[in-house]
């Protein structure tokens, strides 16, 4: 190789090598660039932007996307890679959604409000119908609603169906399918694999977990199902058919006419829902954006219909609330002992904010607004107990049932002086189980073997290597019955009702919310605002409201404290589209690496599966548990 080559080819790598350095500089300054611009439209944002500016004959855009729950779950990190929509999901809380409706009926620049339902993730029945009621408050205000999707599952549709007008992409479908379903049963692969589920529980309605040491649903899950199921979708049909002034029953009588009818509109499901008047034209998104464009006017700036975001909407009209009031404490999801994040229920944590509310003078009634099908045992007592303490202290506790209140979260419910259901709440399921799994046979198979010394036969009784030992079983199924005992007294109690009596409606079985009220399981049939006006009647009766008029006395919603930034977080995001436009947030999946985890859809048998390391996991020897796998989405 001759050294003119050598130096030639040295010269060449110093140049590339100066040249990469340079265009990693040159990113490296335009990323600071991009993010003190960013920065300081934060700035300017929450110090001159808090309020939107709102014209007349504006159309409320209510694009929903993700999850109808009750409180939006996790913390600083989940909130944000949600709203930026690096991690799917996301959720619409319904507090939220209702306030934004109640505001916009009084707003007269509000003039309609668009319904946008694409990526509406759905949720619980009771969460569907509180919505729809606000939707059917809103058009009572003289206002439409106009509900557009590319299709519509049956999750939307139950919203849409309340709209003033429904409208579907010309190629489009309405998929409304029923309730019910097939669920995985793993006794036979455990055998397979030598492991052994020791289910001991007390209720023969207890199914909770029957898919572990059964091969196929008992006869008392599928009779207790069955009640349940047909129960929620007759109240489904019927939201759907009073709305859409249809026919009673005509909901499932077109769903037995399949497949015959969509031949026979030659294979256009779009067509076929507007000839059965579940939706009212077909139309596509960019011809109604012009449709509108005309009737409300344009926007000069953004040439598009005069419009506004839901969110940035409610952030720029929602007022505090200050003085006396009616805390609203949400517990939401399964029941842990401890403290744990926003939007899941701890023993310890969620009885610290009835704790709270208990000894702030301002606070005049509690209503908890309860969505869980329950867990420990022991954190469920927590907070019942905590209530109980309120009670005593002068403060009327009502419990607003949301999609779920079972078991542990049935347990919960006793320390209220109302209990109100929705008629399709899932409730009841009064029972108690524990599950140890075992592996003994497993352990055989792979020519593993244990052995060691042991002062008393409890120490390491309860070894997932080994068989269950006969007085570990005893113990617990005494435990057991001790706990089912007190769950089925304090019902008793609590309900005013004979022992026996709850001891018949118990054995773990799940009532709907009319059910339970047939049953005095509840007080009331009612939604959320009906709790909040009982509150205001049991203060009216006991004249503990002070100053405030009981019936304007506002409400507020109790949770942990919010840091400094969080609060940034939730008010700059909705705002912060302008700022990147559609494409946003594809820089951080690129700039940080590792901030975007694989979307994982976790199907039935990951769940499960899931659910069972969550019972190994414990760290005492056994869990007592309260639990309920009832969450019955539509």
């Amino acid at each position: 190789m001759s050294p003119q080559f050598v130096q030639s080819f040295r010269a060449l790598s110093k140049g590339f090598h100066k040249t990469v350095d340079g265009i990693l500089r040159a990113l490296r300054v335009l990323f600071v660039v991009f993010v003190l611009l960013y920065l300081g439209g934060m700035v300017w944002l929450l110090l001159f932007a808090n309020k939107v500016k709102v014209e007349d004959h504006t159309v409320l855009v209510l694009a929903l996307k993700g999850n109808l729950v009750e409180e939006s779950a996790g913390g600083l990190r989940e909130k944000f890679l949600s709203q930026m929509q690096v991690k799917p999901g996301g959720s619409v809380r319904l507090r939220d959604l209702t306030q934004t409706l109640e505001l916009a009926a009084k707003d007269p620049r509000i003039e309609r409000v668009l319904l946008k339902l694409d990526d509406f993730g759905g949720g619980g029945l009771v969460s569907l119908r509180e919505a729809a009621s606000a939707i059917e408050r809103f058009k009572a205000s003289g206002k439409p609603v106009l509900a557009w999707s590319a299709s519509y599952n049956q999750r939307q549709y139950y919203l849409a169906a309340h709209a003033s007008e429904i409208v579907l992409h010309p190629l489009g479908a309405v998929y409304v399918e029923g309730f019910g379903g097939q669920r995985n049963y793993y006794k036979d692969a455990l055998d397979k694999l030598g492991i052994e589920a020791n289910l001991i529980r007390v209720g023969k309605y207890k199914s909770a977990g029957e898919p572990y040491v059964l091969s196929a649903p008992s006869k008392q899950a599928l009779e207790a199902e069955a009640y349940a199921y047909d129960t929620l979708w007759k109240l489904y049909t019927d939201g759907v058919e009073k709305a859409r002034q249809l026919p009673s029953g005509s909901v499932t009588q077109r769903i037995n006419s399949l497949p015959g009818a969509l031949q026979a509109s030659k294979g256009d499901a779009a067509q076929m829902a507007q000839d059965w008047r579940w939706v009212d034209r077909l139309q596509t998104f960019e011809s109604l954006r012009t449709a509108l464009g005309k009737e409300v006017g344009v926007n000069p700036d953004t040439q598009a219909f005069r419009q506004v975001d839901w969110r940035s909407y409610l952030a720029s009209e929602q007022k505090k609330v200050k003085g006396e009031h009616i805390a609203v404490i949400v517990a939401e999801g399964q029941i842990g002992d401890g403290r744990v994040p926003i939007g899941t229920i701890g023993g310890l944590s969620t009885a610290d904010l009835v704790r709270e509310a208990t000894q702030d003078d301002d606070v005049k009634a509690i209503v908890l607004r309860l969505n869980s099908p329950g867990g420990s045992v022991l954190g469920s007592e927590l907070i019942r107990d905590q209530l109980r303490v309120a009670r005593e202290q002068g403060k009327p506790v009502v419990v607003s049932m949301g999609d779920v209140a079972a078991s542990g979260g049935y347990w919960i419910s006793l320390a209220g002086d109302t209990v109100l259901a929705d008629p399709a709440t899932i409730t009841g399921s009064i029972g108690v189980f524990a599950m140890l799994p075992t592996a003994q046979g497993l352990m055989g198979k792979l020519g593993i073997h244990t052995g060691g010394h042991r002062t008393t036969w409890l120490a390491g009784a309860y070894d997932p290597r080994q068989a269950l030992d006969p007085r570990m079983r005893a113990l617990i199924q005494a435990n057991i019955d001790h706990i089912y005992a007190e769950f089925v007294a304090k019902t008793a109690q609590a309900r005013q009702m004979d022992v026996s009596e709850i001891d018949g409606l118990a054995q773990g079985r799940i009532w709907t919310g009319e059910q339970a009220y047939q049953r005095k399981l509840v007080d009331r049939l009612g939604d959320f605002n009906d709790a909040v006006l009982e509150a205001r009647n049991l203060l009216a009766k006991r004249g503990t409201s002070g100053s405030s008029t009981e019936a304007s006395l506002p409400i507020r919603y109790l949770g942990p404290q919010v840091s400094v930034l969080e609060g940034v977080v939730d008010r700059y995001l909705p705002k912060s589209h302008w700022l990147l436009g559609d494409a946003r947030w594809q820089w951080l999946q690129a700039l940080v690496p590792g901030s975007v985890s694989p979307e994982v859809h976790l199907g039935a048998l990951g769940e499960d599966l899931l659910w069972l390391q969550d019972v190994l996991s414990q760290s005492r020897p056994f869990a007592t548990v309260a639990h309920c796998m009832c969450q019955m989405t539509p």
